[in-house]
């Protein structure tokens, strides 16, 4: 498993489980062109890309590009990473036929095509053992789910992460060990 600092930024969840797969670190997922219509993923991205980059790795295809060219225009050109997959034909497992353009998709594409797109923008550390991470069993712990009063607690703690009030637990939890230590985590909570 690789070990990357930047958030990258998959189309889909089939993406997203491949690439969970490969590395450790943060993956987020558009849903395809969800992405336009989604204020509160753009501004999640941003922020993000603002404390840690992005790597954008979408499919080869036509709509993968859009949504590239979308990102683009919201996330400064400095804090983006361009991984690209290579253009390979044929269908995924999972489909009846193949996409329009009859390309795969990043979760179609064999792990060593995207080892070596992520490889190419220098985005992997070496294989590492997993640090400490935030979990449920934390958010919890520290009183901002499944308590009285956890609610209001999260959205002091969004507020104050400049984060979108809309922001899911598991949401927050992949953005918080994607930009800060458990410790800083910890220590931020308690000031809420």
């Amino acid at each position: 498993m690789y070990s990357v600092k930047q958030a990258v930024i998959v189309e889909g969840k089939y993406d997203k489980i491949k690439l969970s797969s490969l590395i450790d670190g943060l993956i987020i997922q558009t849903d395809g062109f969800h992405i336009f219509k989604n204020p509160e993923m753009r501004a999640m991205i941003k922020k993000v890309a603002d404390v840690s980059g992005v790597i954008i790795l979408t499919d080869s295809d036509t709509a993968g590009f859009r949504i590239r060219r979308y990102i683009s225009s919201f996330v400064a050109p400095e804090k983006i990473m361009h991984a690209y997959v290579p253009d390979m034909y044929g269908k995924e497992k999972r489909k009846t036929s193949a996409s329009k353009e009859g390309k795969l998709g990043v979760e179609g594409v064999p792990a060593e095509s995207i080892i070596a797109a992520l490889k190419r923008v220098g985005a992997l550390g070496e294989t590492q053992e997993r640090r400490e991470k935030i979990t449920k069993y934390d958010m919890y712990e520290l009183g901002l789910s499944g308590k009285e009063g956890s609610a209001e607690k999260r959205a002091k703690l969004l507020k104050k992460l400049e984060l979108p009030e809309y922001v899911s637990t598991n949401a927050l939890i992949d953005v918080v060990n994607a930009i800060m230590s458990p410790e800083e985590f910890r220590s931020l909570v308690q000031e809420v």
